[in-house]
């Protein structure tokens, strides 16, 4: 069956979201409080104005899919994975470069993979997208922080049960030693590991849209990542280069911090080739 408009919901998890005090769930495996992990500012109001728009336009989305950043503690990503040359722990939000690594300022605390990373780097370098970024430990599988958003989840099963219907969830990143921000592929795809390569089975879901709206966290990386490989992939499904079809709800999506830039100059390139991009107030079906 044809699904006319889709929302695509990239990673609307709590470990992205900077929830209020009173928003904070208690964790039963700690004496302390959650709290986000990785709080992108703003993306608690954007989840909060995504879940009313969806509310709103129910009865005319005709499919939702909701991206989910999933991870282990080991990943290539995190802390754990990473150690500086004279052993030392690296912090979160350490970029690290394939010059480094060959220098030793950085290096895998398992040895048996210096090779592997270091040809990672190289990959992922010559494509110019990203340098590869340490994390926080964020979106661990089975976490509270890897569960969507309170509002999101409500509007999301209110939808369900309007339309009988069920979402679509799609898992990213759960390949420890390749980046997933896109979840169309890796930004190195592992050729061992189809769940790394190009996802032909989501974008010919998505191709059924007239009307594709995107919304998500965050605009600076996710929602930017995978808006990019739709617009580079989709066109030969569609039968024409018309990106007038996709839609980006601007205030549902925030950069994070430091990214500002990256999520502004995403969002000029995709007004260029033709994608909306307008807030959820002024955007209706």
């Amino acid at each position: 069956m044809r699904q006319r408009t889709q929302l695509l919901i990239i990673d609307p998890q709590n470990d992205f979201c900077d929830l209020p005090p009173a928003w904070l769930p208690s964790n039963a495996a700690s004496p302390a409080p959650y709290a986000p992990s990785l709080p992108v500012a703003g993306a608690h109001a954007d989840m909060r104005r995504l879940a009313q728009w969806l509310l709103q336009h129910a009865s005319q989305l005709d499919g939702i899919t909701v991206t989910l950043d999933s991870h282990q503690a080991y990943d290539i990503a995190h802390p754990a994975f990473w150690q500086q040359g004279d052993g030392s722990p690296v912090q979160p939000f350490t970029a690290i470069t394939a010059a480094q690594l060959r220098e030793g300022s950085f290096r895998p605390r398992n040895p048996d993979e210096l090779a592997r990373t270091l040809a990672y780097l190289n990959a992922l370098e010559a494509q110019g997208r990203y340098t590869l970024m340490v994390w926080p430990l964020h979106c661990e599988i089975g976490s509270i922080g890897h569960g969507v958003h309170a509002d999101i989840l409500t509007s999301c099963r209110q939808w369900q049960s309007q339309r009988q219907r069920a979402v679509r969830h799609v898992f990213k990143g759960m390949n420890p030693l390749t980046e997933h921000y896109s979840a169309i592929c890796a930004e190195v795809p592992d050729a061992q590991d189809p769940e790394t390569q190009l996802n032909t089975a989501l974008l010919q879901q998505l191709a059924q849209a007239d009307t594709l709206v995107i919304a998500g966290e965050a605009g600076s990386h996710c929602v930017r990542a995978t808006t990019e490989h739709i617009v580079q992939h989709m066109a030969p499904l569609w039968g024409a280069e018309d990106f007038s079809r996709i839609v980006l709800l601007t205030d549902c999506m925030s950069p994070v911090a430091g990214f500002e830039a990256a999520q502004d100059t995403f969002l000029q390139q995709m007004r260029a080739l033709g994608v909306r991009c307008c807030t959820s107030t002024a955007f209706s079906l």
